[in-house]
């Protein structure tokens, strides 16, 4: 399958950035564990870079990588084909994912009619279909993945959706020809309906901040100083997304105690405003019988307080953690970190 053009007409770099976002965070995190400082740098900087890539580019680079990782180890290790496509996909994406792709891809190559379709809205292909005959919405919709159609299905109307059911039973076998035509006399029709440069939000800072999140403490060091040299605001920005007050039930007790030493009990009332049972119970169990009865104390005399005080009063406590962290006097136990050895 030839990779197109507008994936060709981006940099490896941005490739290499794109593909990093669609593997998912932690595959991520992973794979730039293993990246020297400078690839690490530029990555980082490329994917806060991408605020929107139109879905038809970012699945271009998914193919341009399937066929490089597989034509390439075929020429090394004298093997190749449908399976080893597979696994290697596998262990890229996971099973979910791999299977997607192989499925887009498998139709590709057979010159599946319809195809321009498979990365629309179904909403875009209601507003397509629904004043066609029944015939041809049946036709349509026996081209689409069974998850696809359904949601297409879903927004027809109830009478509609009967006749389209029952044509799709009766079909047995379609003249090439006309499917040709049908998908032909459509794909004209959608370039009024559906938007051709429909975007995916896949970058930003909320993607890398997940990244950031699951990579171990030297990647996730790099990837903020390499920020910091180039954008001082947007490394302030990521760092105060990486750690929400809500996560503190990630801290071990003692570390808890640790943190809430140095937080002022009018603070801390503040700050628990709006909290759930569960978080609160958690930080009450970790203060002395006096301090935790002088904060509820203070929580029963503030009364209804502004979002924006209770926000100011939680982003404190936040910034406090972050440099107790930093300084090595608490752990914050991330998703999928090695145990730690007392």
């Amino acid at each position: 399958m030839a990779v197109g053009a507008q994936a060709l007409a981006l940099s490896g770099l941005q490739k290499a950035a794109l593909l990093l976002i669609q593997i998912g965070k932690d595959r991520a995190a992973r794979v730039m564990s293993e990246m020297n400082d400078d690839e690490v740098e530029a990555l980082s900087a490329e994917i806060m870079r991408m605020s929107n890539v139109p879905r038809e580019i970012s699945a271009e680079v998914i193919d341009e990588f399937y066929e490089n990782s597989v034509v390439a180890s075929s020429l090394q290790l004298g093997h190749g084909g449908l399976d080893y496509a597979q696994k290697v996909l596998e262990q890229t994406f996971g099973r979910e994912k791999a299977e997607e792709i192989m499925e887009r891809l498998m139709q590709g190559m057979q010159g599946q009619p319809f195809d321009f379709l498979k990365s629309a809205d179904p909403r875009e292909i209601v507003t397509l279909v629904s004043s066609e005959h029944p015939q041809t919405i049946a036709l349509v919709l026996a081209h689409l993945r069974p998850d696809h159609a359904a949601r297409v299905m879903a927004g027809l109307n109830p009478k509609l959706q009967g006749e389209v059911a029952l044509r799709i039973a009766q079909m047995e076998r379609a003249n090439p020809e006309m499917v040709a035509l049908v998908a032909e006399s459509l794909q004209k029709k959608a370039e009024q309906v559906i938007n051709s440069e429909e975007m995916q939000a896949v970058g930003g800072v909320e993607p890398l901040v997940d990244i950031i999140n699951r990579a171990d403490p030297g990647t996730e060091k790099m990837i903020l100083t390499g920020l910091e040299e180039h954008d001082e605001e947007l490394a302030d920005e990521v760092r105060s997304r990486m750690f929400v007050f809500e996560d503190i039930v990630m801290l071990e007790d003692r570390g808890i105690q640790l943190v809430l030493r140095q937080v002022d009990g009018a603070q801390l009332a503040l700050a628990l405003k709006g909290t759930n049972e569960d978080l609160r119970s958690r930080i009450m169990k970790n203060l002395s019988e006096r301090a935790r009865q002088n904060v509820m104390e203070e929580i029963d005399m503030l009364g209804a307080v502004r979002m924006s005080q209770v926000q100011e009063a939680r982003a404190g406590i936040v910034q406090l953690i972050r440099k107790m962290e930093e300084s090595g006097q608490i752990v914050i136990r991330r998703e999928e970190e090695d145990e730690y050895v007392a």
